[in-house]
């Protein structure tokens, strides 16, 4: 479970990085936001991954919730577009997502049961 808290707060710091990434552009002060946002995210990915969460799953988790998130917050935070093509596009990597996370599971399954 420490291992999805920590993919959690890896999501969050990226999602923070890359919009003030977005906020940096008219106020410069926010790259130290961008900079410790990004450090942040991959030092808690690594914790993740140390904490034996598959590479697949976690990267696939971390991205694509970045993405979704990233992409609804800079349409309410910046007034970005949020079209019908984007939506198709975040609901495709939400699948995406889930299959890799089912076919995860699925692995783990049979590996369990052939030991």
């Amino acid at each position: 479970m420490t291992a999805w808290l920590f993919l959690v707060g890896a999501i969050l710091s990226e999602v923070t990085a890359t919009l003030a990434l977005r906020g940096a552009l008219d106020r410069p002060l926010l790259y130290v936001v961008v900079v410790l946002g990004y450090a942040l995210s991959f030092g808690l990915l690594a914790l993740v991954l140390r904490r034996g969460m598959a590479l697949g799953v976690a990267y696939g988790m971390w991205a694509a919730c970045g993405v979704v998130l990233t992409a609804v917050l800079s349409a309410v935070l910046f007034g970005e577009p949020f079209t019908a093509l984007k939506i198709s596009g975040i609901v495709l990597i939400a699948a995406g997502v889930a299959v890799v996370e089912i076919g995860s599971h699925r692995a783990a399954t049979r590996e369990a049961a052939a030991s």
